[in-house]
C-alpha cells in the first residue's frame, strides 16, 4: 500500500483524505500529489524519498491515483530502473490511500517542479508527460547542506536495485 498525500486542490478533485496510521509499505515510501490546471489538466506526483516527479492526466479525477503506477513505470524504465525491485514496487502501488500533505519540503520541491515544467511547456507545442518527468528527474533536489543534493533519477535507481 502507498500513501498519496494530496494538496487541498488535489483532494478536492480526487477524494477525501483519511487518517493514516503508518507509512507506505513500498521501498519508495509516500507520494505527494497536486492538481495542475493546465490544458489538459494533469496531476503532479512527487515521491517523498527520491523526489521523482510523475505526471498523470487528471481526467477522470476519481481514477488518477489508480493510473499512477502505470505512469510511474514508464518514467522509471526510461531512467534505467528495472528488475524485480521495480516489479515489487508496482505491486505495492496498486493499493493506495489518500491523506493530507505532511512535508513542506516536498511541497517546495513540487512548486519548483511546477515552475520548471511551465517553462518547459513553452518550448514545445506537444508536451509528452513522460519526457517532462524524465527531464525534471535530472534536477538536484532537497539540498540541506553542500553535497547533500538528491538527483531523483539516481535515487530511484539506487532504491530499486
Amino acid at each position: 500500500m502507498i500513501v498519496v498525500r494530496g494538496t487541498k486542490k488535489f483532494l478536492d478533485r480526487v477524494g477525501a483524505a483519511v487518517p493514516v496510521h503508518g507509512l507506505s509499505t513500498g521501498a519508495l515510501g509516500d507520494w505527494y500529489a497536486n492538481a495542475l490546471f493546465w490544458r489538459p489538466q494533469v496531476a503532479l506526483f512527487v515521491n517523498e524519498k527520491t523526489r521523482l516527479p510523475v505526471f498523470v492526466p487528471l481526467a477522470p479525477a476519481k481514477s488518477v491515483v489508480e493510473r499512477l503506477p502505470a505512469e510511474f513505470e514508464k518514467v522509471a524504465r526510461r531512467i534505467g530502473a528495472e528488475g524485480a525491485a521495480l516489479d515489487a514496487e508496482l505491486v505495492v502501488m496498486k493499493d493506495a490511500v489518500l491523506a493530507k500533505t505532511a512535508s513542506r519540503s516536498i511541497l517546495g520541491t513540487m512548486n519548483d517542479f511546477v515552475h520548471m515544467a511551465e517553462s518547459y511547456r513553452w518550448t514545445t507545442d506537444d508536451v509528452d508527460l513522460v519526457d517532462l518527468a524524465v527531464w525534471l528527474a535530472d534536477t538536484p533536489c532537497g539540498v540541506s547542506s553542500p553535497g547533500d543534493a538528491v538527483w531523483p533519477k539516481d535515487a530511484v535507481r539506487t532504491l530499486l536495485r
